[in-house]
């Protein structure tokens, strides 16, 4: 497992309320914020999946995303898995999937 930067682990019990709360049932990161290229004004890219019950808004979407900058103290980028795996970029869908890690996943 990749040794994630201080503001993800220093975060990881408030981000599992985050998830309880939205439904979400696993919560991964993808992005810089897994390479060597993650700097102070990098943003977060997090893919979420959620739980099949779960019909959520854009306006929800804002709402998760102001919460998760709130959070982290940065810009964030949310993707939903289910839209990621039907994306019609299979060179995007790929390296995403392919790069994620998870850090929050629902027991």
């Amino acid at each position: 497992m990749t040794t994630h930067p201080p503001i993800v682990t220093n975060a990881l019990d408030e981000l599992s309320t985050f998830c309880r709360e939205w439904g979400i049932t696993e919560l991964a990161l993808f992005g810089s914020v897994l390479r060597d290229d993650f700097h102070a004004d990098s943003d977060i890219d997090l893919l979420v999946r959620f739980r099949d019950d779960i019909a959520y808004t854009l306006f929800d979407l804002v709402r998760m995303g102001d919460q998760l900058e709130a959070i982290f103290g940065r810009d964030v980028d949310i993707i939903d898995r289910k839209a990621l795996e039907q994306s019609a970029n299979p060179i995007r869908r790929n390296t995403i999937l392919d790069s994620a890690e998870v850090i929050y996943a629902e027991r």
